[in-house]
């Protein structure tokens, strides 16, 4: 509890004095047509239960019903909220190409690296995890990348300062906060009267 306590009061200095600009654009990640006409921006924590059954329960049919069908651009932010969310969230963004295919590994599989007493028994998870799956990336040289850190950071900072936004899930609609319970259900009727 108090490592917990300790880790969240570092998290909390690290994103109020992140610069504002990074030099480097770093990708965001997405799925849908760029010119759809709907826009959907999930803030989502990779350490966060509820994003994962997000992942697992809603997105699917997101997938198949809108996002397939170039009705909808959906694009997944950070909202970590703590380091090891943080490290994942770098991992999933590095060398991305705005893809979403290892965000979502790491929800799918998420039961398996987030947990531990400590920071590095979670990194030590999370980097068995991509080995034994063959995933070509260099851990440390993702979770040092000051630019991916920055980026995380100030989408972070901007979801707090925009959209009020302290739990996650949170889903915006072409701007908006969405108020209601995060199940298809409720999402499908929303998008349909935007259509």
């Amino acid at each position: 509890q108090q490592m917990k306590k300790k880790i969240l009061q570092i998290l909390f200095i690290l994103f109020f004095f992140a610069p504002a600009n990074s030099e480097i654009k770093i990708n965001p990640i997405y799925e849908g047509s760029i010119d759809a006409k709907i826009e959907l921006i999930i803030y989502e924590s990779l350490t966060c239960g509820h994003c994962a059954s997000f992942h697992k329960n809603v997105y699917p049919q997101l997938k198949k019903n809108f996002i397939d069908k170039g009705l909808i651009k959906i694009e997944f932010r950070s909202f970590p909220f703590d380091i090891a969310g943080l490290n994942a969230a770098k991992i999933a963004h590095c060398r991305n190409n705005n893809n979403s295919d290892i965000l979502h590994f790491l929800f799918k599989n998420q039961k398996k690296w987030a947990k531990g007493d400590s920071v590095e028994e979670v990194n030590s998870n999370l980097i068995n995890l991509l080995k034994d799956n063959k995933v070509d990336l260099d851990f440390n040289q993702c979770i040092n990348d000051k630019s991916i850190e920055d980026h995380i950071l100030e989408d972070r900072i901007e979801a707090m300062k925009k959209f009020d936004i302290n739990a996650t899930p949170t889903l915006i609609i072409n701007g908006k906060k969405f108020d209601k319970s995060l199940n298809y259900k409720n999402i499908k009727k929303a998008l349909e009267k935007l259509i």
